[in-house]
């Protein structure tokens, strides 16, 4: 009998979205089928320890539940950065634990979505699922990800970058409503789930608007408000992506933020969303080249607005680890497009697998020809 992979799935993290990450972890662990995996739970507290045990998955379900922290408990591991065979070493000392043959990092935002652990993995030579460093960096930092957007001529609302403890008020004042004017929407750079999130409706709001949001970041990005419909697409692949059906959100409140995804649950949603053919593939298609446009794998969701008054379709932003909540968008797109949450998670991990193959294909060292190893030093240019 073929063994059975192990799964290290690692949830919680130094991040304003920590709560969120033990719920999407606790559905992805349910979804992992145990004939064919063996997970290792891997809780990282928000002060950054990571902790394992026997009642890891027993306290991520009471935490989910009432969306709590991460509580103490079971044993502190380490994962060298170095090429181990993903053995995990005990903070206290002892022997290393049996290794992890890939790792499902369910973490959302700082420390965990932006290309920081992606780093450690790639370190530690350890397959993973989702996107790479290059990519979750772009996809966290929503002025650059817009501004390789622009590049890849992906349409893209107008927005500034501020940076409060850099600039005056005044001057900030006078740039918004010069450039965008009110109502604008103003956000940490880096983070998600709508967290730090405001609606500026007026210059006399967005002194404290950013204040909010540079309490997460201190860059601070401030877009135009889109009267719009709010349009998401599922994306799966490596080199070769494919896109989910369409799906549109109906907020409960003003816009769609921390509370209506997480403790109201009254958003409305529908999938497939209510498009003509030619939109909705438009949209499916947009969604391909924003993956590829940040050098995407795995898995993301791009959100879009479709303008009502002029019908534009502009990219929002990309998402390069979504939610994997009850309610979220992402596995319910894909069910909707024919793969069931099992079958996703399944997908993920052979796509981990199958990027870090590819990965270990490449060159790292350069082996000059005799030729250029005989010439003198003083005849070679460059370093």
């Amino acid at each position: 009998m073929t063994r059975r992979l192990r799964v290290g799935v690692v949830y919680g993290g130094r991040s304003g979205e920590h709560e969120i990450s033990l719920r999407s972890a606790a559905t992805v662990i349910g979804a992992l089928d145990p004939a064919r995996y063996e997970v290792v739970p891997l809780a990282i507290t928000k002060d950054g320890r990571w902790l394992t045990g026997r009642d890891s998955v027993r306290l991520l379900e009471e935490a989910q539940q009432r969306l709590g922290p991460v509580v103490e408990h079971g044993e502190a591991v380490i994962l060298p950065p170095v090429p181990s065979g993903g053995a995990l070493v005990p903070a206290a000392g002892g022997a290393p634990a049996a290794g992890l043959d890939v790792v499902f990092p369910v973490l959302h935002g700082t420390y965990g979505e932006d290309g920081t652990i992606q780093g450690l993995l790639d370190l530690a030579d350890l397959p993973y699922v989702g996107a790479g460093v290059l990519a979750s960096s772009v996809g966290m930092d929503k002025a650059t990800m817009k501004a390789v957007f622009r590049d890849a001529g992906i349409p893209v609302c107008r927005s500034l970058v501020v940076r409060p403890g850099q600039e005056q008020p005044g001057d900030v004042r006078a740039r918004v409503a010069a450039d965008l004017g009110f109502p604008c929407f103003v956000k940490p750079c880096n983070l998600g789930s709508s967290v730090g999130i405001t609606k500026v409706k007026t210059a006399r709001d967005l002194d404290g608007a950013l204040l909010e949001a540079s309490a997460y970041d201190p860059k601070v990005i401030v877009e135009e408000a889109i009267d719009g419909r709010e349009l998401e697409c599922g994306v799966l692949g490596n080199e070769e992506a494919e896109a989910s059906v369409v799906g549109e959100l109906l907020p409960s409140r003003e816009f769609y933020d921390y509370v209506d995804k997480y403790v109201d649950d009254r958003v409305g949603i529908i999938i497939p969303a209510e498009l003509p053919v030619e939109t909705a593939e438009a949209v499916r298609q947009l969604a391909v080249r924003a993956f590829h446009a940040i050098d995407c794998s795995g898995l993301a969701r791009v959100d879009f607005f479709l303008e009502r008054r002029t019908g534009r379709l502009l990219v929002n932003e990309i998402n390069t680890m979504p939610g994997f909540t009850r309610a979220s968008q992402f596995p319910r797109l894909w069910e909707a497009s024919g793969v069931p949450l099992s079958a996703l998670v399944e997908k993920l991990v052979v796509l981990g697998l199958e990027r870090h193959a590819a990965r270990a294909k490449r060159k790292l060292s350069f082996d000059p020809p005799e030729t250029l190893s005989a010439a003198p030093c003083s005849s070679l240019g460059g370093r």
